[in-house]
């Protein structure tokens, strides 16, 4: 059997981690989280706040968002059968393309997670308040296609009944503040639809934002959707073997003028974490050039591609073996945050969605 070259093997993207330095909750106040500065010309590391993040980059820099809304997308429901179901929507809201009926009703074809004691079968329905399903079909892991029936604005009865589906390793239920708490302040009602945050991008505040724009670092806005695949392990030994899951972007004609400008005159694009990256340079590969972007992307960032809009990065911390840590190894070098990560964990850092934040220059 051939070995695994080291970028490649699955294993080489571990460490250790503490249950402990897993967040289970926000800092008490926002833009209070400690960050983990990379420098990846020298490898140095150093340890900062995020508040000092506007003095840390460079006067003139584009600073690239990803605006999306985290929907309240878990809703709690009934079989008709009897028994509990939990269903959460993975079709970003903004796609969904409804049906009228004759008595009044609407109707669209989604995709979603379904969880139950006893999983529903195919031609099941399932009731929630104001919403009902219908099992179309069953894939992996609780994947489903359903029909789905509902009077009146689809989006309130998320924002009414729904739950936060918060990550899978934070050990406890949503509760009130996680509305606020797992959303950007960036973050625009018309991009509401992900069943994630993008997590890099809690961090800031309308006071961090003024001082950035005090030192001319500005700032342009993408969309990505983010799916609940950002949280599926990756489990092919040789990473070359992994499958993507697709998500939803966008990239407007305003926001890819303001990137081509900063490239002409030679001012760093700073991605406002993974989903931005991945939106910026699937972008560029489906385009080969910088332009107006809009679709379905699986890109996958592995050691081998060469990033060409991204120059900097702030992100959070990532699990072991993921997607997103193999992502930020091929923007940095692997070796070099492996050190990084072990650091912050020596260090006490704040791991995963809720955690502390990195910047990789």
């Amino acid at each position: 059997m051939t070995a695994i070259p080291p970028e490649f093997n699955l294993q080489s993207y571990d460490f250790d981690l503490p249950e402990a330095q897993i967040a289970q909750d926000p800092t008490e106040k926002r833009g209070a989280s400690r960050l983990l500065v990379l420098d990846r010309n020298s490898g140095e590391v150093r340890d900062a706040m995020f508040a000092d993040i506007p003095d840390l980059l460079p006067p003139g820099a584009l600073l690239v968002v990803n605006n999306t809304k985290v929907l309240p997308a878990r809703l709690i429901g009934r079989k008709e059968s009897g028994g509990k179901v939990e269903f959460l929507l993975l079709t970003p809201l903004a796609l969904i393309e409804p049906g009228a009926n004759a008595d009044g009703t609407k109707t669209a074809t989604v995709e979603g997670l379904l969880k139950a004691s006893k999983g529903p079968r195919q031609g099941d329905r399932l009731l929630f308040p104001g919403i009902e399903l219908r099992v179309l079909e069953k894939g992996e892991f609780g994947r489903a296609k359903v029909a789905m029936r509902w009077t009146g604005d689809l989006a309130e009865h998320f924002l009414k009944q729904g739950h936060i589906p918060l990550p899978p390793y934070i050990h406890r239920e949503d509760k009130s503040e996680d509305r606020t708490r797992y959303q950007t302040v960036y973050s625009r009602e018309d991009k509401l639809g992900s069943v994630a945050a993008p997590t890099a991008g809690l961090h800031f505040t309308p006071s961090i934002m003024d001082a950035l724009a005090a030192r001319d670092i500005r700032m342009a806005e993408v969309t990505l959707y983010v799916g609940y695949g950002t949280f599926s392990p990756v489990r092919a030994h040789d990473i070359r073997e992994h499958v993507m899951h697709a998500e939803y972007a966008e990239v407007s004609e305003e926001t890819a003028r303001a990137i081509a400008t900063a490239k002409s005159e030679g001012r760093p694009v700073v991605a406002v974490g993974t989903t931005t990256s991945r939106t910026l340079e699937s972008m560029a590969t489906a385009l080969g050039e910088i332009g107006p972007f809009k679709g379905w992307t699986d890109i996958f960032i592995r050691p081998g591609y060469g990033f060409k809009v991204v120059d900097q990065l702030i992100t959070n911390f990532h699990l072991p073996r993921s997607s997103l840590i193999i992502m930020v190894c091929t923007l940095a070098g692997r070796q070099q945050i492996i050190d990084a990560y072990n650091h912050a964990v020596r260090q006490g850092f704040r791991f995963f969605s809720y955690g502390d934040a990195m910047l990789i220059r």
